[in-house]
């Protein structure tokens, strides 16, 4: 591809992010077009465990790994898994026999490098994509919100699992995965919740039961977030454990719902901020995927948003925009590098999907907690091997 085409990127989360941070280093300029005003503009979410085939070789093409590097918890890896009564059933400190091989970053501390590592003008902040349209030859046209039209011959959606750009590729859409999060937060726990973050550890926690459960992870600012997992239909979740607007009565619900659950574990809901957010798990089909159209394709959640429950999501998000600034920069033929794209990582996200869909199933099982400690000794025994 000619350094001088012009890459447009919607959406600016990590994946829109590396995608125009590698073109940058490969000499090909890109615009991203993002709706939030700013980086900082919301909540970013949680820890975020950066994997060496995926994430951390994204940062490592993007050059920004020895600045993800200063920034990580390598003890942010470490794992419990408890059952509804409170007993641990596994405590993993993270080290695998060898030092640390996922750390843990936080995810707005990730998008301030990547922010940072940008020319100026490459992000337009608060640029609402209303509409867009082929308009031939492999050209699309893009209009704002406020009226703006910006023409380009190469389109990339990195906008997330409700994509404004999937259509232009894909009848498909993301359907609810039968899971619900309630996000909770504790702040300050060292100070106000020392027994939260003894429970918890330096890492992530998991305490599952047969259709519940409680993950909760250590963020790097003194807060442990807590996502209160519920399998029901997303009507029930919204009518019976959610009071909008009101969180004492949330989390009054919430304690209703996880009634017998052992009392350091309710504890999490009842001393919770009042910050409680409804999380729907939605999901792209597994092996979703698309007939070449010229000049689009998509990366992240766009192109296979699936459950958390394979720890891949921006992981995958970042592979996918690194594999494809790569395939830019190494094709002087544009759809020869979108072919070559799209080749590597349709059997890529599918995998990741079809481990995803089966670690929910089996974290929500009757046997649950059983399963997933299972699961995670065969992948412990194999990082140590």
């Amino acid at each position: 591809m000619s350094v001088n085409s012009h890459v447009t990127i919607v959406g600016g989360g990590l994946g829109g992010l590396t995608l125009a941070r590698v073109l940058h280093t490969r000499g090909i300029a890109s615009t991203i077009y993002e709706l939030d005003a700013s980086p900082t503009a919301r909540d970013q979410g949680g820890t975020l465990d950066m994997h060496e085939e995926s994430g951390q070789r994204a940062l490592a093409e993007a050059g920004l790994f020895e600045q993800f590097r200063a920034l990580v918890r390598d003890e942010g890896e470490a794992t419990r898994i408890l059952d509804k009564n409170g007993h641990v059933h596994l405590d993993d400190d993270g080290e695998h026999g060898g030092g640390a091989t996922r750390p843990e970053v936080d995810r707005s501390e990730l998008k301030r490098i990547l922010v940072e590592s940008l020319p100026a003008a490459t992000v337009r902040w608060g640029a609402k994509v209303a509409d867009v349209a082929a308009v031939g030859e492999g050209r699309h046209v893009l209009t704002l919100t406020d009226g703006e039209t910006i023409e380009t011959a190469v389109l990339v959606g990195a906008d997330g699992a409700w994509s404004k750009i999937r259509p232009l590729l894909s009848d498909a859409g993301p359907a609810y995965s039968g899971l619900s999060f309630v996000e909770a937060h504790l702040s300050d726990v060292d100070e106000r919740h020392p027994a939260h973050a003894a429970l918890v550890g330096p890492g992530s926690m998991f305490a599952l039961s047969e259709g519940r459960g409680m993950i909760a992870q250590r963020n790097g600012d003194g807060r442990i977030r807590v996502y209160i997992a519920i399998q029901a239909p997303e009507e029930w979740v919204r009518a019976n454990a959610v009071v909008e607007g009101d969180a004492a009565a949330t989390r009054a619900r919430l304690l209703g719902i996880f009634d017998g659950w052992a009392p350091q574990l309710a504890a999490l809901i009842a001393d919770s901020d009042d910050t409680l957010v409804t999380r729907p798990i939605y999901a792209l089909p597994t092996g979703h995927r698309w007939v070449r159209r010229a000049g689009a394709t998509l990366v992240g959640d766009a192109a296979h948003v699936m459950s958390p429950f394979a720890g891949e999501g921006a992981n995958l998000a970042m592979l996918d925009a690194t594999e494809l600034a790569i395939a830019l920069a190494d094709h002087d033929d544009l759809e020869a590098a979108l072919t070559a794209y799209e080749t590597s990582m349709f059997p890529r996200s599918e995998e990741a999907a079809r481990m995803s869909e089966s670690s929910l199933i089996t974290s929500f099982a009757p046997d649950s907690p059983e399963g997933l400690v299972a699961r995670m000794r065969e992948h412990l025994a194999d990082d140590r091997a």
